[in-house]
């Protein structure tokens, strides 16, 4: 057991898939309340009385509130409350702290979890269902593309030049 005061220190060493994705789920529930909030926030000041009104300003002002809370999680300690909970930490490729700019470009890649299998929704007239099968074959295969990189780190990660790295106790 560490003491109270023994920082916790990150190895170059990949988490398990398991425990990333675990991560994203519970980051998933944060994001949930984030999301309500910068939405309540937006029609509120904007007096919108219909979810169709400004309904691509709503989008870009939600994109934009998360990348504000994701860049400033990964350059101010490298965590975000989940993973700090699950002790995973985002640094640069080299181990260092991720500068804003590359915080930002991982921010960006990241919604290829998202937007591909979506984007097919309306482009092929796809149904709620065939979409949602389409989304979770890409998410698993997205996922799984982690076995094929030798630093067991998923595609947004390598190419936004950072890692998930495992903390582990000082000891």
């Amino acid at each position: 057991m560490r003491a109270p005061d023994a920082p916790a220190v990150p190895t170059m060493r990949a988490p398990a898939l398991r425990r990333r994705l675990a991560t994203m789920i519970y980051e998933g529930v944060i994001l949930f309340g984030i999301v309500f909030i910068a939405g309540y926030l937006f029609s509120t000041l904007t007096q919108q009385r219909n979810g169709l009104t400004h309904h691509n300003v709503l989008m870009s002002w939600i994109g934009i509130v998360l990348a504000v809370y994701f860049v400033w999680s990964w350059t101010h300690g490298g965590q975000t409350l989940p993973m700090k909970t699950w002790r995973l930490k985002v640094v640069d490729a080299r181990g260092e702290p991720v500068r804003p700019m590359r915080a930002l470009a991982r921010y960006v890649l990241a919604w290829l979890w998202f937007l591909p299998p979506l984007a097919l929704h309306p482009l092929f007239g796809l149904a709620v269902p065939q979409t949602l099968v389409v989304f979770g074959v890409w998410v698993a295969l997205w996922a799984a593309a982690v076995w094929l990189d030798p630093a067991r780190q998923f595609l947004h990660d390598r190419l936004a030049g950072t890692r998930i790295v495992a903390v582990t106790a000082a000891r």
